[in-house]
């Protein structure tokens, strides 16, 4: 089959997470569009808000020569993201909570403030400006995801990969996005991966080292997951594994008029909030 990315089922950590743990909310998520806008849904709310605006300072950062990342104050630039997401647009009905919320963010961008470390260190940035790659041209599956940071080695001319954390939970041992990492950098760029970390931004002053994936184990254990995602969206097929779960049921409450449309964001996605938010989910059940 020729290669056509128009027509490519595109995998990112994000998409196979959530098809991993619900089918139906992978569809409502990345496939569904409202038949009234023609856009995609999707869910704001503190969590994401927080992580989405401490990442935005920091990839601001990446772009910039090493030697100029920390001419400007940190919380400054802080506070101007925030005010993209501040209000209903970030998931915030309570102002308490919004102050919550952003005295953490403030907490983490200091925490980078105060202790640069590999912020301050030679970076190596992909050309392109989603990185992605062919996982099978001939079952048409692309693999794609953005990096938040690598660190050039001199050393050994290799690469760092740094993927920062603002959540309070800890990575899942058996979470994909290292694997996912490893192979993008191998194919969109020259230099070989010789180190992966996590950075807690709300707990640690410094990145922690993790263990580098096997990079057969981790293309072969894709392609599987992506043969079965382009199976359902073959057959049109995405059920729920328990007929309704927490996973799927917050976006069927958008398809019922149970929550509100506050917004829409830079890729044309309507943003809702939940009228009656799940108590049942955790503030920082969302990976950042």
């Amino acid at each position: 089959m020729a290669q056509d990315k128009y027509t490519a089922v595109w995998l990112s950590h994000s998409s196979i997470s959530d098809f991993l743990r619900c089918p139906r909310a992978y569809y409502l998520k990345n496939v569904y569009k409202d038949p009234a806008t023609n856009h995609k849904i999707k869910l704001t709310n503190p969590s994401l808000s927080l992580g989405q605006a401490v990442h935005h300072v920091l990839e601001n950062l990446y772009q910039l020569p090493a030697a100029d990342r920390l001419k400007d104050n940190l919380l400054d630039k802080f506070a101007n993201s925030w005010k993209k997401v501040s209000g209903e647009i970030g998931g915030f009905t309570d102002p308490d909570v919004e102050h919550k919320y952003r005295s953490r963010g403030e907490d983490m961008i200091r925490r980078v403030q105060n202790n640069p470390g590999p912020i301050l260190n030679p970076a190596v940035k992909i050309n392109m400006d989603l990185p992605f790659f062919w996982l099978s041209e001939p079952d048409n599956i692309i693999l794609c995801g953005k990096i938040d940071w690598l660190e050039y080695l001199a050393d050994t001319d290799s690469v760092h990969i740094i993927d920062f954390k603002t959540s309070k939970g800890q990575e899942d041992p058996d979470s994909l996005q290292l694997p996912i990492y490893c192979l993008l950098v191998a194919n969109c760029q020259k230099r070989q991966t010789t180190k992966a970390s996590y950075w807690y931004l709300d707990r640690s002053d410094v990145p922690e080292s993790k263990p580098l994936p096997d990079p057969v184990e981790s293309q072969h254990r894709l392609l599987e997951i992506g043969k079965k995602i382009k199976l359902a969206r073959s057959l049109e097929h995405f059920k729920c594994p328990t007929g309704g779960c927490s996973h799927c049921q917050p976006f069927e409450a958008i398809l019922r008029g149970e929550a509100k449309l506050v917004g829409t964001d830079d890729y044309r996605a309507d943003v809702y909030i939940l009228d009656k938010p799940n108590s049942n989910r955790s503030e920082d059940s969302f990976i950042h």
